[in-house]
């Protein structure tokens, strides 16, 4: 999940009740009115929008002030890619290794000379992942032609690897490969602006982790952290402005789902012959939700009662099948102004019904902007419409858009899986209590809970 991300091909500049015996231990659920009240969101404190100083360590709230010469001093022994946040005889460390690393690829003219600089770490990679910004400069290989050599070329990088083994992690699995082919598919099959991904290394001795380098991008995201509804650069823009920020993101969905047979693309995403994409995914996602009950047990009725919404609305038709992004939402589109110019965070992609990423990309935006009403604040009221989204997704792709209301649920359910695991991690971390209720590990459980009682 997806992700909180400062300039990179994935860190963004910063600048139905049931009638069981358990009905008793459910949380009391408001009836709806409308549009879903803002108290649907009750933040714990501390707020859950943290970012991480370290994907073994516990979250942090994160200080607008700092910057990447502020570095957590942390053992020696540690990893090399946990030590980076150290301090600089770290950073000189791993700049060594990189360099190492560079000289032996096929591409790269060792003879002629490789320079890696300007190593740093960013304020904050998100849960899943780790990154490191860096520059570089070499020769290509073929430079050692009979022609001469060619003047070396200079490129602005990001090394994005896999967490740690005891970091809690939030995904049972972190498939850099599938990553790596999924970006380079869409960068081949589309003119979006996928940052070009150049090496996959998949042994661990040469940084601590598996990682895979990619270009890095210039732009900015509207951020999670706060939620990009409380301030920032897209509050400030005018009505007008956002109205093109909101056409520009929905083409962007628009044309990830125009590539022509995405299962033949990609064959690792295809469902398993004789179950529909649409089942595969569900099917995962329930494998996801066991997965995080495996450290305590605990059952969260109000997952458990989603899914069985989710297995009761089930569509009678699905539309063509599409390579789904995942987690498509605008925080992770790198914008200037409002033209996108990255397109990042790719390890959710799946074959799927063009509506998963359509009920998501919806979900999201009004799961921030509740809580910006449950917080006093306007948000952003005037974008992502759901009429308005469909009709723009409809006439750019000239497809129908189905039963988006289940999607929109399933969107939710996702996510409350999630933030589910996110909670846990901060028990695990010491930042929070247990909660009272079992539906209290998911953050927004009234929300979801007012939407399978609709």
């Amino acid at each position: 999940m997806g992700h909180t991300g400062a300039t990179v091909g994935d860190v963004r500049d910063r600048t139905d009740d049931d009638d069981d015996d358990d009905d008793d231990d459910e949380l009391p659920v408001p009836a709806p009115r409308g549009r879903l009240p803002a108290s649907a969101f009750r933040a714990p404190t501390p707020a859950p929008w943290v970012t991480l100083s370290s994907s073994r360590g516990p979250a942090r709230a994160s200080d607008p002030h700092e910057g990447s010469d502020h570095m957590t001093q942390t053992r020696s022994d540690e990893p090399l890619h946990q030590r980076v946040t150290s301090g600089e005889a770290d950073l000189d460390d791993f700049r060594e290794r990189l360099t190492a690393w560079l000289a032996e690829r096929d591409e790269v003219d060792a003879a002629a000379g490789v320079e890696v600089s300007a190593v740093s770490r960013p304020e904050s990679s998100g849960m899943s992942n780790i990154s490191v910004l860096f520059d570089a400069t070499w020769a290509p290989a073929e430079a050692s032609a009979p022609a001469g050599p060619s003047e070396p070329r200079p490129a602005r990088l990001v090394a994005r690897m896999c967490p740690l083994d005891d970091a809690f992690a939030v995904f049972p699995v972190y498939d850099l490969q599938k990553q790596f082919d999924v970006m380079r598919a869409v960068g081949e099959a589309t003119d979006l602006p996928v940052p070009r991904v150049r090496w996959l290394e998949q042994d661990p001795a040469v940084l601590g982790a598996p990682f895979l380098v990619m270009d890095r991008a210039s732009g900015r995201a509207p951020v999670d952290n706060p939620p990009y509804v409380f301030d920032g650069w897209l509050l400030e823009m005018a009505p007008e402005q956002r109205a093109e920020l909101q056409r520009e993101s929905v083409a962007v969905l628009a044309e990830i789902h125009r590539i022509p047979a995405p299962a033949d693309l990609l064959p690792m995403l295809a469902p398993a012959p004789g179950i529909s994409a649409l089942r595969a995914h569900v099917d995962e996602q329930r494998a996801y939700y066991e997965w995080t009950t495996r450290e305590d047990g605990l059952r969260i009725p109000l997952i458990e009662r989603a899914f069985d919404w989710i297995e009761e609305h089930w569509p009678a038709e699905t539309g063509l099948d599409v390579l789904s992004w995942g987690d498509a939402r605008i925080g992770n589109i790198l914008y200037e102004g409002t033209t996108p110019t990255a397109v990042l965070d790719w390890e959710m992609a799946a074959i799927a019904p063009a509506e998963v990423d359509l009920g998501w990309f919806l979900y999201f935006h009004d799961l921030f902007q509740d809580l910006a009403e449950t917080f006093g604040f306007p948000g952003i009221p005037d974008v992502f419409d759901h009429s308005e989204v469909v009709e723009q997704y409809e006439q750019l792709t000239g497809s129908t858009v189905r039963d988006l209301p289940f999607y929109y649920v399933y969107a939710g359910l996702r996510q409350a899986i999630i933030l589910s695991r996110i909670t846990r991690r901060r028990i695990h971390f010491g930042e929070q209590e247990a909660p009272s209720h079992p539906d209290e590990y998911v953050l927004h459980h009234p929300m979801l809970a007012r939407l399978i009682a609709g």
